[in-house]
């Protein structure tokens, strides 16, 4: 069957069974039977109750009222989101109740993932007030509607992966629609609600989320409190299975570890010692079961047992899988294992996707961009470019050609970036002898593994920001790591700001729910080095403490390494990473759903050559002639956009996140109205230049329908051409 064909189907499915259910109702109303509607599937309403799933704990239901509260603000509407007015603080409160910690987590999350400067598009050409047209209102966004929460409890009380729903009080029976919305990074269940959340509650339809099992789970190992499902701080033993994440130790084992390190944290994503990212896919494809039940649920009419009828199902609903980075990984996932028609299409930005290539023909791909170099590394595994990455950025921060760098390293850092240096030097890592050529040495090495020259400028931010947190949360996570492990010496801890010693938990802890990203360090959380020799003053943090191997401070290089070998190394820590890292990878098999992939050319986090690119080459050849996967190629665009508030940033890079509107746009037309989709394609933008200069739509163009010779990416069945 031909797409076009296929996609009549579809459509000749959508609208006329939807209307069909819809009439059942009246049916019901009016003889107290639910009928069965023509050409309805031969398990009819009446033999189909709503069951909710075997795996689904108790759910909480909160309706908000779109004035005091809603469900896309949490109240702040679009001016609080963008001022913090009426944001609780929770250094100084007594205590923080749900509803407040549900406002920080809002109010936070939307911020880590948006610009939200007026001068680089937030009200303008996106935010709350901005209509699904894509123009602004004189309104403050506010959604009212109804929120479900509860645990998809996959691990007997122990891996309660968060899940909840949220459906819109515009939502339409009638015009049934579901977007996902797995949290990006290690977030909360709020994660995603400033990407595939806004989109989807402005344009009616239920989002279903997911915290996908990373989340803010956090468990002082001291004071043994955790946080329920809704952020309220617990007594541990108190909230047994009802706790988001609780460290898998005896009391014993847990007194133990106290003694010998003290004040410690254990963190979920880390910690959990369950490998989440294995189940991303399927706890997004639960979170669209929960979707079907909760609106069933809210809409349909009772059968004569008592339950609901399955008014709503996946045959008469679209669903689009979406969301950023690891949550647009999660998507593609969820894609991936959908063997039961629940997704309709694709549609997420800057993935956060592994692939493996088992074949011949999926080893050979070629990624060549322009005239350069053809890359054939293919997809590096996340631990593998974090770890590389962890090693070498400090010191290629300093190339005379990253002179330019964003976000560079305070003057106190300085000294320890350059005996970054002098010890990958020492070890072997690198071979020149001045401090000039090893900063290029150093470069040289993160260009040949397959960083863009565009991210030149971004090393030396990301590393001070994202890259040693990400490397040690995988590093744990893919081994299913125990806290009480200190793996390569490391902990968490909150930490004296003039010390860098640890300290106990400070009250801030108790609005950790709204304020972290559940992957320090961050919120106050640190990164320890329990290895700190004791005539040093003993477990410090990382970036302050000395490498015994090279006598140096030099931002912890013996931590570096110990990660590093985890992933090229051998013997039983390195075989368990590395099991863990082959149970997350993909095969780019999407079996011809729509799709599309946007992606910022200059991200240094999640590098295009070793993410979308390889995984786009991989899903053509794996899918032929049925794929429908588009890929749009973002020129000045970086991962973070909630970065681009530096002035630097702001003038050099536009916000990815109008091409991630424009992909759900897209998407939705194709389901909706047989719209083709994108070409892939390289979208080239303008920077503004300067960050007082307000964005225009001029910076941000369309993508093409009929993309030029120059601008076309295109796929020969080994080699993705990528122009310049």
């Amino acid at each position: 069957m031909s797409p076009s064909v296929r996609l009549r189907a579809r459509r000749a499915t959508v609208t006329p069974v939807a209307s069909l259910l819809v009439a059942a109702i009246t049916a019901l109303s009016s003889t107290g039977a639910v009928a069965t509607p023509p050409g309805a599937k031969a398990k009819g309403l009446d033999r189909a109750p709503n069951i909710a799933p075997p795996w689904l704990g108790p759910v909480s239901v909160k309706h908000y009222d779109g004035d005091s509260d809603d469900l896309l603000t949490a109240g702040l509407g679009a001016l609080g989101l963008l001022t913090g007015a009426g944001v609780p603080n929770p250094a100084t409160a007594p205590s923080l109740t749900a509803v407040e910690l549900r406002r920080l987590a809002i109010y936070n999350n939307y911020r880590a993932i948006l610009d939200i400067a007026p001068a680089g598009g937030y009200l303008s050409l996106y935010g709350p007030n901005v209509g699904i047209d894509g123009v602004p209102t004189a309104g403050d966004g506010k959604i009212a509607g109804t929120e479900y929460l509860a645990y998809a409890n996959a691990g007997g009380g122990r891996r309660n992966v968060t899940m909840m729903v949220q459906v819109p009080a515009g939502f339409d029976v009638r015009r049934p629609c579901i977007v996902t919305g797995t949290s990006s990074g290690s977030r909360g269940v709020y994660g995603a609600i400033g990407s595939s959340g806004e989109w989807g509650l402005k344009r009616g339809c239920a989002v279903a989320y997911t915290d996908k099992g990373t989340g803010n789970g956090v468990h002082d190992l001291q004071g043994h409190t955790v946080n329920l499902i809704d952020g309220v701080r617990a007594d541990a033993a108190a909230a047994g299975s009802a706790s988001n994440f609780t460290a898998a130790l005896t009391d014993a084992e847990r007194a133990a570890y106290n003694a010998r390190t003290p004040n410690r944290l254990a963190v979920k994503h880390a910690h959990s010692q369950l490998n989440p990212e294995a189940e991303w896919g399927a706890d997004t494809l639960r979170a669209i079961e929960f979707a079907f039940y909760v609106l069933n649920e809210q809409f349909a009419p009772a059968l004569p047992s008592g339950k609901k009828a399955r008014l709503l199902r996946p045959e008469s609903t679209i669903v689009i899988a979406s969301s950023v980075s690891n949550g647009a990984g999660a998507a593609l996932a969820a894609a991936e294992l959908d063997r039961h028609g629940l997704i309709d299409g694709v549609a997420v930005s800057e993935p956060q996707v592994q692939t493996v290539a088992r074949s011949r023909a999926e080893r050979s791909i070629v990624i060549q961009r322009g005239s350069g170099a053809p890359y054939t590394a293919g997809s590096r595994p996340l631990l593998d470019y974090f770890t590389y990455a962890n090693l070498y950025q400090p010191c290629a921060a300093l190339s005379a050609r990253a002179a330019a760098s964003l976000q560079p390293f305070p003057a106190a850092f300085l000294p320890l970036a350059q005996n970054r240096c002098a010890s990958l030097r020492d070890l072997g890592l690198l071979a020149a002898d001045t401090l000039a050529a090893q900063a290029d040495e150093a470069l040289d090495k993160l260009l040949a593994y397959g960083w863009e020259a565009e991210t030149i400028p971004l090393h030396v931010s990301h590393w001070r920001f994202a890259t040693p947190a990400i490397a040690n949360t995988y590093a744990n996570t893919y081994g299913r790591f125990s806290v009480a492990d200190r793996l390569c010496g490391l902990s968490f801890a909150y930490f004296d700001t003039t010390t860098g010693l640890p300290i106990a938990p400070p009250a801030a802890l108790q609005g950790i729910f709204g304020t972290g990203n559940g992957v320090p360090p961050g919120a106050g959380i640190g990164i320890i080095n329990d290895l700190n020799p004791d005539s040093l003053g003993g477990p410090v943090l990382e970036t302050l403490s000395y490498s015994t191997s090279t006598g140096r401070f030099d931002l912890n290089v013996d931590g570096a390494r110990c990660q590093r070998e985890l992933v090229v190394g051998s013997g039983p820590a390195a075989e368990r990473v590395r099991k863990g890292i082959a149970q997350v990878q993909q095969r780019g098999r999407l079996n011809g759903k729509p799709t599309i992939i946007v992606h910022g050319r200059a991200d240094t986090l999640v590098p295009v050559n070793f993410s979308s690119r390889p995984y786009a080459a991989q899903s053509w050849l794996a899918d032929g002639a049925a794929s429908r996967l588009s890929y749009i190629e973002v020129t000045n665009a970086q991962h973070f956009d909630a970065f681009l508030p530096f002035p630097d940033y702001a003038a050099r890079y536009v916000p990815l996140h109008v091409y991630f509107n424009r992909a759900l746009d897209a998407m939705w037309a194709h389901l909706t109205e047989g719209a083709p989709l994108p070409p892939s394609q390289v979208v080239r933008t303008t920077p503004r230049g300067d960050a007082a200069v307000p964005i225009t739509a001029a910076n941000v163009p369309p993508w093409s329908a009929a993309p030029a010779a120059g601008d076309r990416i295109t796929f020969d069945g080994r080699t993705m051409r990528i122009p310049d």
